[in-house]
């Protein structure tokens, strides 16, 4: 489980930058860099509320990865302790990207 910061604050699962959703997906299977990446668990917000998948927002949460080029992927779950997710203002999934990806080497 790592550390969520999302910055995404239109996302229906954003509450004061931590996530309602429970778990998130980060897509990207070939990104080899953080825009070619994005938050697959995007939903825009429609109206200030929150959909809550878990009782309330949390800032530790559960990664799966789809990025196999990440360094912090193993076996696709995030293995990062601190993981940024970036995209405020957009409008689906491809808006958004994973500022923790760092290519592996």
């Amino acid at each position: 489980m790592a550390e969520l910061c999302c910055k995404v604050t239109n996302c229906v699962y954003n509450k004061d930058k931590c996530c309602c959703k429970g778990d998130i997906l980060v897509g990207g299977t070939n990104a080899c860099e953080s825009g070619a990446t994005c938050c697959a668990s995007f939903s825009q917000k429609k109206n200030d509320n929150c959909t809550s998948a878990t009782n309330h927002p949390s800032n530790v949460i559960s990664i799966d990865c789809e990025a196999i080029n990440c360094e912090y992927n193993s076996d696709y779950k995030c293995k990062a302790k601190k993981v940024d997710i970036l995209g405020n203002g957009a409008l689906n999934s491809a808006g958004t990207s994973c500022g923790t990806f760092k290519e592996a080497k």
